[in-house]
């Protein structure tokens, strides 16, 4: 009886001591998983530009490259935009007009830690944009892993033109068929301009010399799918509906937009992208 006591402490602890490493050699395989660089390479071809309710581009296809690279937890991203065509719009003045423009180059170095399901992500981006003055923000977000994703992001702009972008946004998938999904989004953005650039125009001097602009901004609604087509590469037709969240951001006074930057309206985007993972 005492030898038979024996021998099922020695297979408990046998067991126990198989099962330890056995997490380790899973925690182990999971650290190096992590510590690989891993990326992706997309683009995207759409019927316009839209960037924060912004009409950027205008009777033209955009085409839009994308290169992430991460590690770590930091990650480096390309991205660019070439317009085919590009016409003037509230908010857009060409440096090409009526030709085609590699307009837009912009570069985003980013940190995310996760806590459990709390996402943090800081970073920086440099926009390097043709048709304006290039620019730089910080940035700070927080995501939390539940049904809808909710995301809130702040970004703030320490150069050319001082102010702050707020954007809380929403996501989720549903699988339709296989691995196919159906990606729903929505986001809705704040902004508050804080540097001189930002005064509205007024009616009384026919000039930008009234408050500086501040206000619900920019909606979005998004739907698309997920389709693979084979390892590692995946095609996502998407259609997004842009629209003015207040009567600050699609006011025009005296046939000139209230808001600098241009005035917002309702806005139809529609397009495919092509990304390839690794």
């Amino acid at each position: 009886m005492r030898s038979f006591k024996i021998l099922l402490v020695l297979l408990f602890l046998l067991v126990s001591f198989s099962l330890t490493m056995a997490e380790e050699v899973k925690k182990e395989e999971g650290k190096k998983e992590e510590e690989k660089v891993t990326g992706s390479v997309s683009l995207g071809v759409y019927n316009r530009y839209i960037f924060r309710g912004y009409e950027l581009s205008s009777g033209s296809v955009v085409i839009q490259p994308s290169v992430t690279l991460s590690y770590k937890g930091f990650s480096l991203n390309y991205w660019g935009n070439i317009d085919t065509n590009e016409k003037k719009t509230q908010s857009f003045v060409p440096d090409r007009p009526g030709s085609k423009s590699f307009n837009e180059s912009d570069l985003t170095l980013s940190y995310t830690h996760s806590f459990g399901p709390l996402s943090l992500t800081g970073g920086y981006i440099y926009y390097g944009t043709k048709y304006t003055d290039e620019t730089e923000e910080l940035f700070i977000s927080a995501s939390y892993d539940i049904i809808s994703k909710p995301t809130l992001t702040i970004y703030r702009d320490i150069t050319t033109y001082p102010g702050t972008y707020v954007n809380l946004s929403f996501s989720h998938s549903f699988e339709v068929y296989k691995d196919i999904t159906l990606d729903l989004a929505a986001s809705f953005g704040y902004f508050k301009g804080d540097d001189n650039y930002w005064r509205t125009y007024e009616s009384s001097t026919g000039e930008y010399t009234g408050k500086k602009y501040n206000g619900f901004h920019d909606g979005k609604l998004q739907a698309g799918f997920t389709i693979p087509v084979m390892k590692n590469l995946t095609v996502q037709p998407v259609v997004q509906y842009w629209f003015p969240l207040s009567n600050k951001a699609k006011r025009i006074v005296d046939g000139s937009s209230y808001n600098p930057n241009g005035h917002l309206d309702d806005t139809w985007v529609v397009g495919l992208g092509v990304t390839f993972s690794f």
